[in-house]
Parts: C-alpha cells; sequence; structure tokens
C-alpha cells in the first residue's frame, strides 16, 4: 500500500506524524505542499484545509492520528 504523508515545513503534527509511521517501519513518501502545488490541489479535492494529510491506499485523514496510523498494514 502507498502511504503519502502531505506536509509543510515546520509543521509539528506532520514531525510527528513521519516519526510514528518511521518507527513502525511504514514506508511512507513525504510531499511538501509549499513545492507542489499540484498536491495542495489534490488534499483540497479529498475536502481538507490543515496538515497532515496522509493518505493511506484508500484510507485518508488529517492530523496526527495515532489510532489511524495503527491501522496500516
Amino acid at each position: 500500500m502507498d502511504v503519502i504523508v502531505y506536509s509543510k515545513p515546520q509543521c509539528v503534527q506532520c514531525t510527528a506524524t513521519v516519526k510514528a509511521l518511521s518507527t513502525k517501519g511504514i514506508t511512507h513518501k513525504v510531499v511538501d505542499l509549499t513545492q507542489d502545488d499540484s498536491a495542495m490541489t489534490t488534499i483540497q479535492s479529498l475536502g481538507y484545509r490543515q496538515v497532515p494529510v496522509v493518505v493511506a491506499g484508500l484510507k485518508h485523514w488529517s492530523g496526527f492520528r495515532p489510532d489511524m496510523i495503527s491501522q496500516i498494514r
């Protein structure tokens, strides 16, 4: 399953999310929204206005969500 974390620099919740994924050994890609306009369009189309936004397969959510991270397999 592809896991993508849409983030911005100096975002505390983004850093916590990436650290939690790494700690659990979950392979992920981090996309910096300040560098990728199309990624910003993507998360806005999903209805999000704050970061981080995590897309894991068909699931997606916003914010630091250890409960959701633990469900990734």
